[in-house]
């Protein structure tokens, strides 16, 4: 009788510490079930790409289980893309109502940043202002070396983004006003726009100003700076928004990533320190129509 009591008393032990470690597995998988998050991909414009990934990788440090991707591709490939339903986010310079077929009544938008945009010459053009007259030749063929704008002797090489670019569409919009542009090298890229233009003699294309690096020199347009005080009253009128758009109201994680961009924190620190411009800071606003109103 004393032998069976004993393992019965060992067998009862072993079960109750099978319990305890099924709790022990329940309550750890009930945990990770509660920060789970779902996997976020953003995708475009390559000139907000920088500050979406700096903030996600503060982000994913900071909230256990979060999977964010970021991706440039233009911000005709992420306003594309989102309203597919392919990707969590479309990053765009421009409003989807200015994007031909995509509908923009479907996707909801998330503004989180401005930035400016301005022309970027090689330091060795030897100009530092061009009227808005003399951009347009430029840019459309009709001024092809640097002396015939008070210049340096040396043939202008044109430097242009992809087709679907938010930036280009930005630039050609409000600082050409036009889309008939000349035939050139076109690049897909921010990145690549500032090597080119910061390595090739008598170059000349646009960047924003959080792509803007030393190596290459910004031209003022009728005299006036490409200065983010400038931005803010529209004395600059080549900026644009920097959209996160989604398809509909965003899921608890989008929201959450959207939200943490968009906090105090996050623009007194990162936006302002990458060269993006607060929406906070901005006197005026523009519609997607291109009207500007006073921000109230």
């Amino acid at each position: 009788m004393k032998k069976t009591g004993l393992v019965v008393g060992v067998a009862l032990l072993f079960a109750l510490a099978g319990c305890q470690s099924q709790g022990a597995q329940g309550t750890a998988s009930s945990s990770s079930s509660a920060t789970k998050q779902t996997k976020i991909v953003a995708v475009g414009s390559t000139a907000l790409q920088p500050l979406v990934e700096a903030a996600g990788q503060q982000y994913t440090e900071a909230t256990p289980g979060a999977d964010i991707t970021v991706q440039g591709g233009g911000s005709g490939a992420g306003l594309s893309q989102v309203a597919s339903g392919a990707v969590t986010i479309g990053n765009s310079d421009i409003f989807a109502q200015e994007k031909d077929g995509v509908d923009a009544t479907a996707l909801v938008d998330h503004q989180v940043a401005v930035v400016g945009i301005a022309p970027v010459i090689h330091p060795g053009v030897g100009v530092t202002n061009l009227s808005q007259a003399q951009l347009v030749d430029i840019f459309t063929g009709k001024v092809t070396n640097w002396n015939q704008v008070g210049g340096t002797d040396q043939p202008i090489v044109v430097i242009n983004r992809a087709q679907g670019s938010g930036t280009r569409a930005t630039f050609e919009s409000l600082a050409l006003k036009t889309d008939k542009v000349m035939t050139a090298q076109e690049q897909d890229s921010s990145g690549t726009v500032m090597q080119m233009v910061k390595s090739t003699p008598g170059a000349i294309s646009y960047l924003a100003f959080s792509a803007i690096q030393t190596g290459v020199n910004k031209l003022s347009i009728d005299g006036i700076a490409p200065t983010d005080a400038n931005v803010t009253t529209n004395k600059w009128v080549v900026w644009a928004y920097e959209h996160m758009y989604t398809k509909g109201s965003p899921n608890a994680s989008t929201a959450k990533f959207i939200n943490y961009i968009q906090s105090k924190k996050v623009q007194d620190a990162l936006v302002k320190k990458m060269g993006y411009i607060t929406i906070t800071a901005m006197k005026v606003a523009r519609t997607h129509d291109g009207k500007i109103e006073d921000v109230k």
